[in-house]
């Protein structure tokens, strides 16, 4: 008997870890568009998987007292970047918080694109898409343009010591060096931030 195109989708999904997230796209190598989308609106109907937003699920992490947990930001905007096939870069608070400079997931996540400018509802939270320069986007990926981001961010009058050494003992040697081969792409200020991270 050969096997439903649901349960080889399903067996796909129980194969990763709890928590992943992923789009239809994910699975047209065992189906057409149609097929895939109705296993999984089956799979969602059946609690296997959860619904995030049009076209995005999440194999979803349950824990023992509060049940279904919510899904990681960063594995939603990295799984909404492969569905359309965009270069996405962290800003804002969102940026400043991946690198610990802030406690807060802020409830609107700004992401810089190379896309259109839109908003992705997912759960309580608003997920920016903010079209913007190519050179907003050469660092996009790399530590360099999170750090420029989040230092933007923060604006260069709140920049303290206390900043720069969380800054140091965060980022890696080769993190380091990678702000360095990329200091064109930052603002002047930054840019000197960027030396004092490597002396």
């Amino acid at each position: 008997m050969t096997e439903s195109i649901e349960s080889k989708i399903l067996r796909r999904i129980t194969g990763k870890k709890k928590g992943w997230v992923f789009a239809p796209s994910h699975f047209l190598d065992l189906g057409n568009r149609a097929a895939v989308d109705q296993a999984l609106s089956r799979l969602v109907r059946s609690g296997d998987i959860r619904r995030l937003a049009r076209g995005l699920y999440d194999y979803p992490r349950k824990h023992p007292d509060f049940g279904e947990m919510p899904p990681s930001v960063n594995r939603v905007t990295a799984a909404l970047a492969e569905k359309d096939n965009l270069k996405i870069q962290p800003s804002g608070a969102y940026a400043a918080n991946l690198l610990g400079l802030s406690d807060q997931v802020p409830a609107k996540i700004a992401l810089l694109t190379d896309g259109s400018t839109r908003v992705v509802q997912v759960g309580n939270w608003h997920i920016m898409f903010k079209k913007t320069s190519p050179k907003n986007m050469a660092t996009a990926g790399r530590v360099s343009g999170l750090v420029i981001q989040a230092l933007r961010y923060m604006k260069q009058s709140n920049i303290d010591e206390k900043i720069i050494n969380s800054l140091k003992r965060r980022l890696s040697a080769e993190d380091k060096k990678q702000l360095i081969s990329d200091i064109r792409y930052a603002p002047a200020w930054i840019g000197e931030i960027f030396k004092q991270l490597n002396s």
